[in-house]
């Protein structure tokens, strides 16, 4: 896929910012795991906005125009990076919530994360069948949130068109979670 100009400045913009702004913190939530924190990434404007316009590219064709209808976010941080980049793509803004956390008829799924166990759910009737879908969140690590979002956007009958991560834990195998997927990571580690 060719990038404009501006997207190729956005995705600059937001590659520097994140080496900047993104800072580890060791053992956290559980010993042995460095936790990748964003929060300050996400209270600089500027660097927050060419991370928005970086991850919203993975929702648009060569020519800019919008290919999906949705964007999931998933808990947590992913929603505060999913509303924006929805907003972004005109597109509609579905969240990927923790067990017990929405109000109506739900698909759920279970899967293990690098320090635990979860089970993510999204209601039965947030995406329309056939519907295409962008997968927006925050770091790629074991692929086990990834995973179980797939799982969830189909059980709608929806599509996983792409995914668009802030960064990706290469050391970690999150990458085999996705398929033929396209991914997008605005960097590496």
């Amino acid at each position: 896929m060719s990038v404009s100009p501006s997207a190729a400045g956005a995705l600059e913009r937001a590659r520097e910012a994140m080496a900047r702004l993104v800072v580890d913190v060791p053992d956290f939530p559980s010993p042995g795991v460095v936790f990748k924190d964003v929060t300050p990434l996400l209270a600089d404007h500027e660097a927050l906005t060419a991370g928005v316009a970086a991850l919203a590219e993975a929702g648009r064709d060569d020519d800019g125009a919008t290919t999906v209808d949705a964007v999931v976010g998933m808990e947590a941080r992913g929603f505060l990076l999913a509303a924006p980049v929805a907003l972004a793509l005109g597109a509609s803004l579905v969240p990927v919530r923790k067990a017990g956390k929405l109000p109506r008829a739900t698909h759920a799924v279970s899967y293990s994360l690098e320090y635990g166990e979860a089970t993510l759910e999204i209601h039965t009737d947030a995406l329309a069948p056939g519907s295409r879908v962008l997968l927006v969140d925050d770091v790629l690590a074991t692929g086990g949130t990834l995973r179980a979002t797939r799982e969830l956007v189909e059980a709608c009958g929806a599509e996983v068109a792409a995914v668009a991560m802030l960064m990706e834990l290469t050391f970690l195998p999150g990458r085999e979670a996705l398929g033929e997927v396209p991914l997008t990571c605005l960097t590496s580690v």
